[in-house]
């Protein structure tokens, strides 16, 4: 008496016709219905045997990204964070806490800035060290105007900096770039006023309601991770932090619940403006490590970010933060014009 097979095997007719219909399907992108008159049966019993060859084991699917992305982390992030983009790159194995933005945030960026910018865009760059890396190792970016939204850390570093940024991404497009040669803290309002009225910084600035992408830098309300907090006096920062200085962006500063404080800094800098930015369609934010984690959550609570490129100490700690999400922005139009 010959055994017979149980109801739930597949004998070897059926074993090859599964895998030459998940062959046409997985493989050379046929459809249900083409694969259904290949083989003379019906789009149903396509559909059936496909889903039989993954219960099966006959086919897996492996999803892939390179591995320095976590895309696990980053569609949390994005969808915890109300954002359009979120990309976390793994944070290197050797980074001390206490370390700036790893180099490999601004190289990501940079890819990402390459999809995200379109012919014709305005790409605004602000000051910042992940920005700079960020324009260091771009390679390709459609012609594009580029146009600096920050003054320089001070005047020694413009070659070096912000400026030098603006200049390689207008080279890499081979469009137009609009430099900023002013620091970007002043030591009065008067001084900065007169400086937004000279004629490059004033052109510069006609450009900031043109800008559809912009970059920017986060960093927290301590030495060595925020621009702002290095350049102030040691009584301005002690005044800032009592008003709840948490989080600093383009020289705008918010507190934990990503409300913006200390305006008056702001007319004392050569910076885009808080409600300039907020209508720009997309902002990148580039920041990482675990010192700038609660910075980057108060910033993102602001509504001015819509997308960030970050490491995977950050986004732990974003990840359970159980503080309120992010603050209703205004509407933004999507990049594509939809």
């Amino acid at each position: 008496m010959v055994a017979s097979r149980p109801q739930s095997a597949m004998g070897p007719a059926e074993l090859v016709q599964a895998a030459a219909m998940a062959r046409r399907f997985y493989l050379e992108g046929k459809s249900k219905i083409q694969i259904a008159e290949e083989f003379g049966v019906s789009r149903f019993k396509v559909a059936r045997v496909l889903e039989t060859a993954l219960e099966r084991d006959l086919v897996r699917i492996e999803i892939r990204v390179p591995a320095e992305l976590d895309a696990e982390r980053s569609d949390a992030l994005r969808a915890r964070y109300g954002l359009r983009h979120a990309v976390v790159v793994e944070s290197p194995a050797d980074a001390a806490d206490d370390a700036p933005d790893p180099e490999n945030l601004g190289e990501v960026a940079a890819d990402l800035l390459g999809e995200l910018v379109t012919e014709g865009d305005v790409l605004g760059l602000a000051w910042g060290r992940s920005t700079i890396h960020m324009a260091a190792a771009l390679h390709r970016l459609p012609p594009c105007t580029v146009v600096q939204l920050t003054g320089v850390y001070d005047a020694g570093t413009a070659d070096r900096g912000s400026v030098e940024a603006v200049r390689r991404a207008a080279d890499v497009s081979g469009g137009e770039a609009h430099p900023i040669y002013a620091p970007m803290l002043l030591p009065d309002p008067a001084t900065a006023a007169a400086l937004r009225g000279q004629t490059g910084i004033a052109r510069a600035f006609e450009y900031f309601d043109k800008v559809t992408v912009a970059c920017v830098s986060i960093g927290s309300w301590a030495p060595g991770i925020s621009t702002v907090y290095d350049m102030l006096t040691e009584q301005e920062r002690e005044h800032y932090a009592s008003l709840g200085a948490a989080a600093e962006m383009s020289a705008h500063l918010f507190d934990a619940e990503g409300r913006r404080i200390g305006r008056d800094l702001g007319e004392r800098c050569i910076t885009v403006e808080a409600d300039r930015l907020r209508r720009i369609p997309e902002v990148v934010a580039i920041a990482g490590g675990r010192r700038k984690a609660a910075a980057i959550g108060a910033v993102l609570r602001s509504g001015l970010v819509t997308s960030l490129v970050t490491d995977t100490a950050a986004a732990d700690h974003l990840l359970l933060e159980t503080g309120p999400g992010p603050r209703p922005a205004l509407e933004r139009a999507d990049p594509d014009g939809s």
